[in-house]
């Protein structure tokens, strides 16, 4: 399935459906394997018992016919088993394969204010925990069940065609089954399959935080009290597993309950009919061996039930991530986007929650072709909010964002963004080469362009030192100073050919000096471009062209 295919589907159930011939050979083969296992134990049972009532006598029963059938059938498991798992297993990659890259493509089209409600340990479950309980769903839940339920049939069938009363007898049983199991392991389990998911997904959660956060926790000697709340979130997870395991322990405890009366009044039936009705024994034998393997195969309806109520909560669980209709969406019919221009706020409100009081409240902001503005605050003031605005992470209220005239929602959202270079304030540096993280928004420069904007970032001689461009930087980098890993973004936000660079923050984390020498050297590496810096801190003379004040969500003169 390409992305084109994925991108047109809605939600999981859809793309569990594009899926259905695959899993219903799988079921089919599921099904066969059954089927010929029960038939082998059935034929073999009333083989033996034909054998040994005419062994020492002078009668005689028909040996080849079911020796061939024995074989046929021995035969028919081993070519079916390997075949169901060969496709089956082939069917739950790709269901999970296709899963994970429609959660992300769905997930990616969700603004960071959407995605930011989420945790980024609860995102990760969902795309783990969640994902390999929906994509074992059609061949551990849903397969299962309906291979049970067709070997069922298949089976009174056979037994009430040899004799009605025992076919009658273990019809009987096998409802009070298909009563009793699921009523202890499934039926109104919803609500706690839902809490399941949530606390596991808490647990990832606060581990995740644990590992990201373990310098500061450290520092703070908080390091026990968030690992006591680990503990404690384990133990409902553990609390909740043992739960579930107790459930299904009842079930197989009823189930054998059960089985063991319905074999007993199954042998009385059948007895019976030797006895009185004239039911050969070897058709007896055969009854009773298939009644042996019908309840063994029905023992795992209770797992299968089990998977099914927690794939359904998981299932939940990923539409309603991949499911939201994204706060910022392409236009039907998106207009070309001007190569250069200007970009202008005209009367911009905005408010991140419906009735609370605007962060922008007629904003109004002119940065023309070339031009450089810095804009400051107080913190809250609404920066990064007018910085979501110039990167459609979110749209204006009322008023409207303009480049070249062209209103941005009138834009493709990759067309906009390939005018932007943009510098977030805690921009990422990627586990990778450092050609990697050069050029991930100018992916076709060449090794020239890197070494150049390297020197005018004053990287040239580190990258030098330290390998080159495929020189291996750690995650986060950790193999470079605060400064380093600064420049770093800034050259691979000014490698993109883009007519306008939003810096937010770029000199955050840096000392002093480090910052002053950094935006001295701006203009020179601008070269003409537009720039809307967001900043708290001084700058120094001839950096900008203006500097305005955000206040009451209006701009005013520095």
């Amino acid at each position: 399935m390409n992305d084109q295919d994925l991108a047109r589907i809605g939600s999981t159930r859809e793309l569990l459906r594009a899926h259905r011939r695959g899993v219903l050979l799988a079921v089919g083969l599921m099904l066969l394997t059954l089927a010929a296992g029960i038939g082998l134990l059935g034929l073999s049972g009333g083989f033996l018992t034909a054998a040994a009532l005419t062994y020492g006598t002078l009668g005689s029963f028909n040996f080849f016919s079911p020796s061939a059938g024995i074989r046929g059938l021995t035969l028919a498991r081993i070519v079916s088993r390997y075949l169901e798992k060969l496709l089956g297993h082939d069917t739950m990659l790709r269901i999970a394969r296709d899963l994970r890259s429609w959660f992300f493509a769905r997930a990616l089209r969700l603004s960071p204010a959407q995605l930011g409600r989420l945790r980024t340990g609860d995102l990760l479950a969902r795309l783990l925990d969640d994902i390999d309980a929906v994509d074992g769903l059609l061949l551990r839940a849903t397969g299962p069940l309906l291979a049970l339920l067709g070997i069922g049939l298949l089976g009174l069938g056979v037994v009430a065609w040899l004799h009605p009363p025992s076919g009658v007898w273990l019809a009987l049983v096998a409802g009070a089954l298909a009563l009793v199991v699921p009523a202890r392991v499934a039926w109104r389990r919803e609500a706690v399959e839902a809490e399941r998911a949530q606390r596991r997904g808490a647990l990832r959660a606060r581990l995740h935080e644990l590992y990201e956060g373990r310098n500061d926790l450290a520092a703070l000697d908080a390091t026990a009290a968030w690992l006591a709340r680990v503990a404690d979130d384990a133990d409902e997870v553990a609390r909740i597993e043992r739960a579930r395991r107790g459930r299904l322990a009842d079930a197989q405890v009823l189930h054998g309950g059960i089985a063991a009366v319905g074999l007993l009044g199954l042998l009385w039936s059948v007895a019976t009919g030797v006895t009185t009705a004239g039911l050969p024994a070897p058709h007896a034998a055969a009854i009773f061996f298939i009644a042996i393997g019908l309840f063994e195969a029905w023992a795992g309806a209770g797992l299968a039930w089990q998977a099914l109520r927690a794939a359904r909560a998981s299932i939940t669980r990923l539409d309603a991530v991949a499911g939201a209709a994204p706060a910022v969406a392409d236009p039907p019919e998106p207009v070309p986007v001007p190569e250069r221009g200007a970009l202008r706020f005209e009367d911009v409100t905005f408010a991140w929650t419906p009735g609370a009081p605007p962060v922008l409240d007629g904003l109004a902001l002119t940065i023309a072709p070339g031009e450089r503005v810095a804009i400051s605050g107080d913190s809250g003031a609404g920066k990064s909010t007018l910085s979501a605005l110039v990167l459609r992470s979110a749209d204006a209220q009322s008023g409207r964002v303009t480049w070249g005239g062209v209103d941005l929602r009138a834009m493709a959202q990759a067309d906009w963004y390939a005018r932007i270079g943009w510098l977030p304030q805690n921009a990422p540096i990627f586990a990778g080469r450092v050609r990697d993280n050069l050029g991930f928004g100018a992916p076709h420069a060449d090794d020239a362009a890197m070494w150049a904007m390297l020197a005018q970032v004053r990287l040239r001689a580190w990258a030098e030192r330290i390998g080159g461009l495929d020189a291996w930087i750690g995650e986060s980098g950790a193999t470079m100073s605060a400064g380093q890993a600064r420049r770093l973004a800034l050259a691979r936000a000014l490698l993109r050919d883009a007519p306008l660079i939003v810096l937010d923050e770029p000199t955050e984390g840096l000392d002093h000096d480090t910052a002053d020498g950094l935006l001295r050297e701006l203009p020179d590496l601008l070269v003409g471009r537009s720039l809307l810096l967001i900043t708290h801190g001084t700058l120094p003379p001839g950096l900008v062209d203006r500097h305005l004040w955000l206040r009451d969500g209006r701009l005013h003169d520095a």
